[in-house]
């Protein structure tokens, strides 16, 4: 229940699903196997895109038209990692797991001073792009999504990688749409949140015809996200973009040390 609670505070502050945090809890410290704690991570990143998508400071953030049109990319991603989810062995996935968050991490940490939305609410924002009042500047803002095949390309790797380790996807999305694409990282966050779910169902339900899910700690771990999420809400309302992006950045690497550990023993 602790993992979950960490798992939802992750997911409502960063769009992240919360499977960087819980599938090495169930991993290291429950002892589960690394498909088992995939697995139930999968089940609470349904849980926890429910519970922040619909939240009103969410909602408002929420590019709708973007998150549908990356959605078709991930779910076609999340069935090709269906294909290779058993052609690899445990310490293979630790090791991809780590580089992927180390990756991740160091983007994060150089793009965390820019800036991608612009004050002026007037500009043309194009196909994919949106406006929103900005908490933080206290005005409307606007931005236009830039290399939309690199988002692309992005979200059918995030599938892959959500059904593969169980991470939810938005790992990948929320980095790279913010560092890459232009999408300002509340924006990004909350357009991810909605899409991880959606992706989350394509593993989930095949994990759970193999029999991986273990149902009572998917369930005990699942009411802790529903608090946890709570808690992310409360934090994020209260942290600076630049805040929010050194904490994912802090969260991934920490992931990667403890994998990289785990593969060399």
């Amino acid at each position: 229940m602790l993992g979950g609670v960490g798992a939802g505070c992750l997911g409502a502050l960063l769009g992240i699903g919360g499977g960087v945090f819980l599938v090495p809890v169930l991993n290291l410290l429950v002892h589960l196997s690394f498909r088992q704690s995939t697995a139930i991570s999968l089940v609470t990143v349904i849980a926890t895109s429910s519970v922040t998508s619909v939240s009103p400071t969410r909602l408002q953030l929420i590019n709708l038209r973007l998150g549908m049109v990356l959605e078709i990319f991930t779910t076609i991603g999340g069935f090709s990692g269906l294909l290779l989810v058993y052609a690899f062995s445990d310490r293979t996935l630790y090791v991809a797991f780590a580089i992927v968050m180390m990756v991740v991490a160091l983007v994060m940490v150089r793009k965390r001073d820019q800036r991608t939305s612009s004050p002026d609410p007037t500009i043309d924002v194009g196909l994919l792009g949106s406006r929103y009042f900005d908490a933080e500047t206290q005005q409307d803002v606007a931005y236009r999504v830039r290399r939309i095949p690199v988002a692309f390309g992005v979200s059918f790797l995030a599938g892959a990688v959500s059904t593969l380790v169980g991470i939810g996807g938005g790992v990948l999305k929320v980095p790279a749409l913010n560092a890459w694409c232009g999408v300002p990282i509340r924006a990004a966050a909350a357009t991810s949140a909605l899409m991880i779910g959606a992706t989350a169902v394509v593993g989930a339900l095949a994990y759970f015809v193999r029999g991986e899910i273990v149902a009572p700690l998917a369930a005990v771990a699942a009411l802790g996200v529903l608090a946890g999420s709570r808690l992310g809400f409360a934090i994020a309302e209260r942290t600076r973009a630049r805040g929010l992006k050194l904490i994912m950045a802090g969260v991934l690497t920490l992931e990667a040390v403890l994998y990289f550990v785990r593969a060399a023993r």
